[in-house]
């Protein structure tokens, strides 16, 4: 399997890129699940020329029956990318905290919105400033945009396509095993998980770092779920965000295919109609369901 090399960029090359005559816009969406918004980390300090993006309320629709980070209005999310000056064909690079998740989500949301100039920062803002790179805090603009929102360039799952390849190819749930098993959960109101799902928690293929390993360590971890070419694969979590991490870590090992549910278990879980599995094994639902 090829290995595509236009997921991910180094602090160096970022740097490098940014000298040159077409440099990337460069999207700051640093972001936590729960605390201060990421804004208030970038105007502590951001890359110089970055602008900032909020993934809750710019990269997301509002959060209801489609889950916690639904999929954006593609007319709104046009006009946030070009108020961050996306043009059309032009590269992007997007950076988080350091834990890649969020980085991540953006990278899905703009080759699902059709832009396929889009890399990660690795290692994120950390990585930035550990190699003694510049940060600014003056707040950045940019030209107007001219990018067209153009929905599909990534493969989307709903609930019953979610069910579907978790009967007839691989599910991978990357919550905690805790969550997947239904012993906790800490942010939904119900545990457990879709029946057929296999458990690969994201802490198995990305370092505390938030960087992604080597792509051969990456297919052979999917490989030990199940992943092989030929069958349908998909990925979800709470709400979408890890999941979209596991994607481009899918990508980086060759699985070009793997599909996002964007609603993840926050969407699952809005109909009672639908079975939840509880312990270890992907299994079925127990006889009591919920």
């Amino acid at each position: 399997m090829s290995v595509p090399d236009d997921l991910l960029v180094d602090p160096t090359g970022l740097a490098a890129a940014l000298a040159s005559a077409e440099p990337p816009i460069v999207l700051d969406v640093r972001w936590r699940l729960v605390g201060p918004p990421g804004r208030t980390d970038y105007l502590a300090g951001h890359l110089p020329g970055a602008v900032f993006v909020d993934l809750d309320t710019e990269l997301s629709g509002p959060p209801g029956e489609g889950g916690r980070h639904p999929l954006p209005d593609p007319a709104a999310l046009q006009r946030v990318l070009r108020a961050a000056g996306v043009r059309t064909g032009g590269p992007v690079v997007v950076y988080d905290g350091g834990d890649g998740m969020a980085a991540a989500r953006a990278w899905w949301t703009l080759r699902w919105a059709g832009h396929a100039e889009v890399r990660v920062l690795e290692g994120g803002f950390p990585a930035w400033t550990a190699a003694g790179l510049p940060v600014s805090t003056e707040p950045s603009s940019s030209r107007p945009g001219d990018v067209t929102v153009r929905p599909g360039g990534m493969p989307v799952l709903d609930a019953g396509s979610a069910a579907e390849v978790a009967a007839d190819g691989v599910l991978v749930d990357v919550r905690a095993a805790a969550r997947y098993q239904g012993e906790t959960e800490p942010v939904d109101p119900v545990a457990g998980h879709i029946p057929g799902a296999v458990n690969v928690p994201a802490t198995e293929y990305v370092g505390a770092d938030g960087r992604l390993p080597a792509a051969e360590a990456l297919r052979a971890r999917f490989a030990a779920a199940g992943v092989r070419p030929g069958l349908r694969v998909g990925a979800y979590c709470g709400s979408g965000v890890t999941a979209a991490q596991a994607v481009l870590a899918l990508h980086r090992a060759g699985c070009p295919g793997a599909a996002l549910y964007v609603g993840s278990w926050s969407n699952w879980i809005t109909d009672p109609g639908r079975p939840v599995a509880l312990g270890a094994d992907p299994g079925d639902p127990p006889p009591a369901e919920r």
